[in-house]
């Protein structure tokens, strides 16, 4: 489950060519489980119709400011109160102008104006339309206001030329909607760190020593955290994988580089997650050049140099640690270990197996004070939010509050 479960989304789309990936938009959010009521405008219509709308969301589209009232519903008034954000999606040039002035001749303008949801907006424009001092003025306005804008990006228009003013992917607006929704969560004000995937340990310019981390608890966790309102940096080992929305994101390749990350980061954080598969060892000499089978016969001797262990470094009070203990054998026994060792608060502990790679794991949590938590086999989406739940339980009873000093 998301927050976007059961969110009551009133999508408003305006009339640009982008108008058209709005139809994608409005699937996504219902598959996730939002209600979504859509507003066309006038314009719009000239580019998408309202029955592709009312088939995608199962609700009928809100287009005439004339819409007659009934027992149950009050137009544009009911709409506007039962809003928990209005998405505008695209924005055009025209469309962000009546906003900041605060037109209400048409159902976009009066929802806007009667309700109290949190304004999103996603532009698309011709990158001059954007970048003129009158719509920069506009978008300067709706920020001072609360609202929250998800891109335009840069690339191809359709005009043929190249600038900014390109619609922001759905993945995007998804995220940015999820981070309005859960502002004012759990981890509101507190700031998370996450580190996520395997590191490289380089023997020479192709090869490397690493793992089979594929990063997916760590990013889990870092959206999990920005759903809770926290703010995130997500600093991640090689992957393939796509950071949420709204994490800053520093990407290392390396346990040296991932160490030197974590100390700066968590300067001033208040809670440190250690997801990533840190390289315990890494090759004593780094060779320049490819090495080559010819020159070591039937085989070579690597050496290997012991890595920092980077949580157990840490010990900055107020900042409470979260590892993992990814284990093969004696599963609790080394986790325990590991727990008092590195001075976290809790520990997460995994079949490494069973785990690594999956959409899966079955976890068990161990606490510091000694109490242990038993979860059954679950989606990493979802043991992802039951540790930020757990983090933020931590964190409320931590003898040092951060955010009073």
């Amino acid at each position: 489950m998301t927050l976007l479960q059961d969110a009551r989304i009133v999508l408003a789309v305006s009339g640009g060519i982008a108008a058209y990936k709005a139809a994608d938009l409005a699937s996504k959010l219902t598959q996730a489980g939002a209600a979504v009521e859509t507003i066309l405008t006038r314009s719009a219509q000239e580019f998408v119709r309202p029955l592709t709308f009312s088939a995608l969301t199962r609700r009928p589209v809100h287009a005439d400011p004339f819409e007659a009232w009934t027992e149950v519903a009050a137009g544009h008034i009911t709409l506007a109160h039962e809003a928990d954000v209005l998405l505008i999606a695209p924005a055009t040039a025209n469309t962000i102008a009546r906003l900041a002035l605060g037109l209400a001749d048409d159902f976009l303008g009066m929802v806007a104006l009667a309700t109290t949801a949190p304004l999103t907006i996603a532009p698309a424009m011709e990158h001059q339309m954007y970048l003129h001092p009158a719509t920069q003025a506009h978008v300067a306005t709706l920020r001072e206001r609360g609202a929250t804008f998800v891109g335009p990006d840069s690339g191809h228009l359709a005009s043929g030329e190249i600038g900014t003013g390109r619609f922001a992917p759905t993945e995007d607006i998804l995220g940015a909607l999820r981070m309005v929704i859960g502002r004012n969560g759990p981890l509101a004000g507190r700031r998370v760190v996450v580190t996520a995937g395997g590191t490289h340990e380089p023997l020479d310019p192709v090869r490397f020593l690493g793992n089979r981390s594929s990063g997916k608890m760590g990013y889990a966790l870092a959206q999990s955290a920005l759903d809770r309102g926290a703010t995130v940096t997500l600093i991640t080992g090689p992957t393939s994988l796509r950071p949420p929305y709204g994490a800053r994101v520093t990407r290392v390749e390396t346990a040296r580089s991932m160490s030197r990350a974590v100390h700066e980061a968590t300067d001033e954080a208040d809670i440190l997650v250690m997801a990533a598969a840190v390289s315990d060892f890494r090759p004593a000499t780094t060779f320049q050049e490819k090495l080559k089978k010819e020159a070591h016969g039937d085989g070579m001797t690597i050496v290997l140099d012991r890595n920092p262990d980077i949580v157990a470094g840490i010990t900055r009070p107020g900042l409470v640690k979260i590892g993992f203990a990814a284990e093969t054998q004696c599963l609790v026994d080394h986790a325990l270990g590991k727990l008092a060792a590195k001075g976290l608060a809790m520990i997460v502990a995994n079949d490494a197996v069973a785990t690594i790679g999956s959409d899966e794991s079955t976890a068990i949590l161990l606490y510091a004070n000694g109490q242990s938590e038993a979860l059954p086999p679950l989606p990493k989406n979802d043991l992802a939010g039951i540790i930020l739940d757990r983090a933020a339980d931590l964190h409320s009873r931590s003898p040092v509050d951060r955010s009073e000093t």
